[in-house]
């Protein structure tokens, strides 16, 4: 008995605090691990970690925390005093990123599945070069294409590994705002300045996010509020007579806060050919994005957003637009769409290792396209609704949720009747599990229930290998799938002429496989010179693809593919730093096959090689870039083949106490497709357009101004 007694007295419990050895302030969140007993903990919200029936005697701890210095520390058990550690921050801490896209908290180095990310210092470069929208950030990302349909409206779609616009969905803070209808002009109406960061998951991620996502996501996060208040004016003007001013503003005051964004461009249609027609559309469009903040507690913070857009664009013959019709003179193409949607979004962590949440958007989209013999006009109500758990472990971490997405598109004024309604209810698991320090693995599975569809199973698994700080590898491959609309490019192309309506029992859901494998390296070459080398292979096979073909002469009815769409390549991106300088080299390589068609030709306006290089100077006053790209040879749909070309940049900005200055030279060697080839086909008051392969606008010169009255850190 007394045997007994003592045993059960030498069980402890140990109680350890952690804090920032600047401030003394608790570190929600930082972990404890105990190797000899294969025990770890995490602090709560006080700084504090409990361990559960300890043995007598000495043990080694370690201890880390994001964006400090991990430190090993030895205690004995049972200890006569409070045992407190304090945490130095790392001087490396802004290499270390949380992203959203995983769902998880986890680093972006922890975490399996591949993430490219995108900081604020860089979309900031980005705005400076086109404050208009985002085109520019997602164009000079290594692998990605943003193909122009319109020459007349400038429309855009994003194009990832060589795979068409709607296979990639574009998310607002996880929210899916911009799909179908939607999708249309979205790249052009989203201004880049109240976006925190870019996130950008290449391969299939509909595990994650549901349909859609075959080749791949952006997400891009918005500006929360800080303490310290924070006011940004940008104003931009261009030789092309393009003006653009945008506006944030945020705040944090005790358990309120706010954002507020807004933004007005004008361009005045652009003829740098004098052919006659428009290279960039007479444009008008206002974007207004309040956001507001309530925390009735540390744990927990409640946001509610409006998201609202108005934008008019005219683009075709000059002289109808700027004088109206008048003879020959006739064709223009008018594009008037206004967006308008909400978030509302609550998160509560329950304890130091449990959270939930829950959100929820609606969003509206109404367009109208007229052109002399065709008027397309129609409306679209998107809702989307998801509620998460969320579990952080020492070694595991489990994200459970489930969600309910519906779209509605009516069409306005046309027999067809091209009205669709799509309704999905989804349920997901996603882990994350260190099995050693050096393997991580990733496993998740959703189950989507699409009406008029059926079920879909998509299982997806990652596995991360380190070896130390040096080395990483990442191996992945999952499902994907896409229910029909009839907003595609090439429908997008024809301005949806006598395109016929989905008929959803003829029709098959797209589904999808896809693999990613890379390799990651970086070291210092020299105390001053450092390297990292990135190089990701992958493959991505569409079954039953979405395909517009022509019927009974003018009409254009959707069916499946025969075969399989293969994307398959590789990139590599390379950066050297040294002192204040930056070089960054990419190369893309890009084998798109249409497989049911005779031969297996590639993609149409996807070129196989691009490569690009990126010199960047950055100090405390100054701030300049130079950039060149390679795009090469390309198909056009009637087999003739189009010839590479260079763009080249240059960027200058000085910085001061209350802002910025800068410069731009976008294209300065105005290289553009008029150099090549026509982009407008007579007759003069019908004309013909043919497919865009190149800048249609050219050499484009900026130049700005950056106020910053106060606040000059940046926000969170």
């Amino acid at each position: 008995m007394l045997l007994f007694c003592a045993f059960g007295y030498a069980q402890n419990t140990l109680e350890i605090k952690i804090f920032s050895e600047q401030e003394k302030e608790p570190l929600l969140g930082a972990t404890i691990y105990i190797e000899s007993l294969n025990k770890g903990a995490t602090t709560n919200f006080d700084g504090i970690a409990f361990f559960e029936d300890l043995p007598n005697g000495e043990y080694n701890l370690q201890i880390s925390y994001l964006g400090f210095e991990t430190i090993e520390k030895s205690i004995t058990v049972p200890s006569n005093e409070a045992i407190i550690f304090f945490l130095k921050e790392d001087e490396n801490a802004l290499d270390e990123v949380i992203v959203q896209s995983s769902r998880s908290t986890r680093t972006v180095k922890k975490i399996p599945t591949r993430i490219e990310f995108i900081g604020a210092e860089e979309l900031g470069e980005k705005a400076v070069m086109n404050p208009t929208n985002i085109s520019m950030v997602l164009r000079e990302s290594t692998g990605i294409q943003m193909q122009q349909t319109s020459l007349s409206s400038a429309n855009t779609n994003i194009r990832i590994q060589g795979l068409d616009g709607r296979y990639t969905q574009l998310l607002r803070d996880g929210f899916p705002l911009y799909s179908g209808f939607s999708s249309g002009l979205s790249i052009l109406q989203i201004p880049p300045l109240d976006l925190r960061q870019f996130e950008i998951i290449k391969g299939s991620s509909s595990t994650l996010y549901g349909g859609g996502a075959i080749a791949g996501l952006v997400n891009m996060v918005s500006k929360t509020p800080n303490e310290e208040p924070a006011l940004d004016i940008m104003l931009t003007q261009t030789q092309a007579l393009g003006s653009t001013a945008n506006v944030f503003y945020s705040e944090q005051r005790d358990k309120w806060g706010w954002t507020l964004y807004g933004s007005g461009h004008y361009q005045k249609a652009y003829d740098p050919e004098d052919d006659g027609f428009s290279n960039l559309p007479q444009t008008q469009s206002i974007s207004f994005n309040p956001k507001l903040f309530y925390y009735p507690s540390d744990n927990t913070t409640f946001w509610f957003g409006i998201n609202g857009t108005y934008d008019d664009r005219k683009g075709g013959d000059i002289t109808k637009i700027e004088e109206g019709e008048n003879g020959i003179h006739q064709y223009t193409e008018e594009n008037l769409s206004k967006r308008v949607s909400t978030q509302a979004v609550f998160e509560s962590q329950l304890d130091s290792v449990q959270s939930i949440s829950v959100k929820n958007s609606i969003a509206f989209f109404d367009r109208s396209l007229d052109i002399p013999d065709l008027s397309f006009k129609g409306s679209q109500w998107n809702t989307f609704t998801e509620a998460a758990y969320q579990k952080q472990g020492v070694k595991a971490d489990w994200v459970l949720g489930a969600n309910l997405y519906s779209t509605v598109f009516n069409e306005r004024g046309n027999p067809l009747e091209r009205d669709q309604k799509d309704v999905t209810v989804g349920l997901f698991a996603n882990n994350i599990y260190d099995v050693t320090e050096q393997w991580i693995l990733e496993t998740g599975l959703r189950t989507d229930y699409a009406i008029d569809w059926g079920f879909f199973a998509l299982p997806r698994i990652s596995l991360l290998y380190k070896s130390n700080n040096n080395f990483s590898s990442r191996l992945g491959g999952g499902l994907g799938y896409k229910v029909p609309d009839i907003f595609t490019e090439e429908a997008e192309f024809i301005n949806f002429r006598n395109v016929l309506q989905i008929d959803k029992d003829a029709l098959k859901a797209e589904r999808s496989y896809g693999l990613n494998l890379d390799f990651n390296y970086q070291t210092r070459l020299t105390d001053e010179v450092g390297f990292s080398v990135n190089q990701l292979f992958y493959l991505t096979a569409i079954r039953n693809g979405l395909l517009l073909n022509s019927v009974d002469g003018d009409l254009f009815q959707f069916e499946n593919a025969s075969g399989e769409i293969l994307s398959k390549g590789a990139e590599t991106n390379i950066k050297f730093t040294y002192k204040d300088f930056r070089w960054f080299l990419n190369y893309a390589f890009i084998d798109t096959r249409l497989n049911y068609l005779p031969g297996n030709p590639q993609k149409p306006l996807t070129a196989k090689h691009n490569a690009g290089s990126v010199l960047m100077y950055e100090s405390e006053k100054w701030r300049i870039g130079y950039e060149t790209f390679y795009i090469g040879k390309q198909l056009l749909s009637n087999g003739f083949e189009t010839t590479d070309f260079f763009t080249m940049g240059l960027l200058a900005m000085r910085n001061f106490k209350w802002g910025s200055t800068f410069v731009n030279f976008e294209n300065f060697t105005d290289r553009r497709q008029s150099r090549f080839s026509p982009l407008v086909l007579p007759p003069h008051e019908n004309p013909t357009f043919p497919e865009i392969y190149a800048p249609t606008d050219g050499f484009i010169f900026s130049i700005g101004i950056i106020l910053k009255p106060f606040g000059n850190e940046d926000n969170d």
